[in-house]
């Protein structure tokens, strides 16, 4: 990786890390420049729209990141409902080595800044509307009928997030293993279909 390429990268992991603990409002320039050692002008170098645009990049960056690391863990379970509790348990184990710091790396910005910037909304609605998507996918691959997928992922998506939360609050996994249990339970009641 070339010099200027490096910059542009320790400057999108120091935002990304900043967002994800902090929020968008309590990260200034400078903070990102220090944390990122990064020569000052390679920030409106690589991003002259400033802040936001950064701001955008490592979201986005961030994101995928932790989708992919996501979908492995969901990828090696043996089944749908083997796959709600690895993610569940993948989350939780991620929190705690954290410190109970740092879970989905959009939800900070996503709670306080999508309402005040267009382009910061228009990054987190897409982050969670591919979560959407992927989680249905995984649900008609699996047997769920697709004209009810998308409500389920949605649910399934709300449920994990609102696990994340709690726990940061709670400093505790067991809001994402009560979501692990009931959602897996839900999982697996879905496939069987409806009983007699």
């Amino acid at each position: 990786m070339r010099k200027g390429e490096q910059s542009r990268s320790r400057l999108l992991n120091a935002t990304a890390q900043l967002l994800q603990r902090q929020g968008y409002h309590a990260t200034g320039l400078s903070e990102i420049v220090e944390k990122s050692a990064a020569p000052r002008g390679s920030l409106y170098f690589y991003f002259p729209g400033g802040k936001e645009e950064l701001a955008c990049e490592a979201l986005r960056q961030s994101g995928t990141t932790w989708r992919h690391q996501l979908e492995e863990v969901i990828n090696q379970a043996p089944d749908l409902p083997g796959a709600v509790v690895a993610a569940c348990d993948a989350l939780g184990r991620w929190l705690e080595e954290s410190n109970y710091e740092l879970g989905c790396p959009l939800a900070t910005v996503a709670l306080e800044a999508s309402s005040t910037s267009h382009a910061v909304h228009q990054v987190c609605a897409e982050h969670f509307a591919g979560w959407q998507d992927l989680i249905a996918h995984k649900l008609v691959v699996a047997g769920v009928a697709s004209d009810v997928s998308r409500d389920v992922a949605l649910f399934c998506l709300s449920a994990m997030e609102g696990a994340l939360l709690l726990c940061k609050v709670q400093r505790s996994t067991h809001p994402l293993q009560v979501t692990a249990r009931t959602l897996s339970g839900l999982a697996a009641m879905t496939l069987q279909g409806p009983t007699a």
